[in-house]
């Protein structure tokens, strides 16, 4: 009998924006999902074949293309487009963030699976819960696997997502962090959205006493801190 874990989990940064792309599922199914998939899908793809993993799904944890795909400071991103294009897969996302899919990355609604919080799906056996955790945008959502949370760019290791973009909102961002995210067991591993620290993974423990963004309990010191 093997020894490795079931949860299959690989971390593959990629992109001058020093993205985090993930590839989870079960091992002992060789199924997978990938995770914002971006900037180099072939490279992504490639991850997955040569740990012997089918990719079944993509999960997107929000519209914007770095994560998704599309135009963005005069770059064209790959992304969910170039991925359905090579591999017979839907695209996950947030219910609300279907009509910037349209527009952003050439997504047509047959191409995704419109997602709300407390969904689930399947890679081989293992259940990926979806949180939606909105103030990014409105409908970033983060994953829950195995006591594993990816966590796109609601929560940074030390950080968190940016409040000044369309469709940003603090006041959500403040109920996303210390509701929604706070309660998760302690010892929950934090995969974030990219590259902004000096480790890879945290944990939620770590963030609620290290994270300054993790350690209010009322709306508006959140605000002051953020700035408004």
């Amino acid at each position: 009998m093997s020894s490795e874990p079931r949860l299959y989990l690989r971390q593959i940064e990629v992109g001058p924006m020093q993205n985090f792309v993930y590839l989870v599922g079960d091992r002992e199914k060789r199924e997978c999902v990938v995770i914002d998939a971006a900037w180099d899908i072939d490279a992504i793809v490639d991850y997955a074949q040569r740990d012997d993993m089918k990719i079944v799904a993509g999960l997107v944890t929000h519209f914007h293309p770095d994560h998704l795909g599309g135009a963005m400071m005069g770059m064209e991103i790959q992304g969910a487009a170039e991925l359905i294009a090579k591999l017979p897969v839907k695209i996950h996302l947030h219910k609300s963030e279907a009509p910037f899919a349209n527009r952003i990355a050439g997504l047509a609604n047959s191409d995704m699976v419109l997602t709300e919080a407390g969904d689930v799906t399947k890679a081989g056996d293992l259940e990926i819960r979806f949180l939606h955790t909105p103030g990014h945008t409105p409908g970033s959502q983060c994953f829950l696997v195995d006591g594993n949370l990816v966590s796109g760019d609601t929560l940074f290791i030390g950080s968190c997502g940016r409040v000044d973009l369309p469709g940003s909102s603090p006041e959500d961002l403040f109920h996303s962090l210390n509701g929604t995210l706070k309660v998760l067991p302690p010892e929950t591993v934090l995969y974030p959205g990219h590259n902004y620290s000096d480790r890879t993974t945290s944990t939620i423990g770590d963030e609620r006493r290290r994270n300054p963004y993790m350690r209010f309990e009322r709306l508006q010191d959140f605000l002051s801190v953020m700035g408004y």
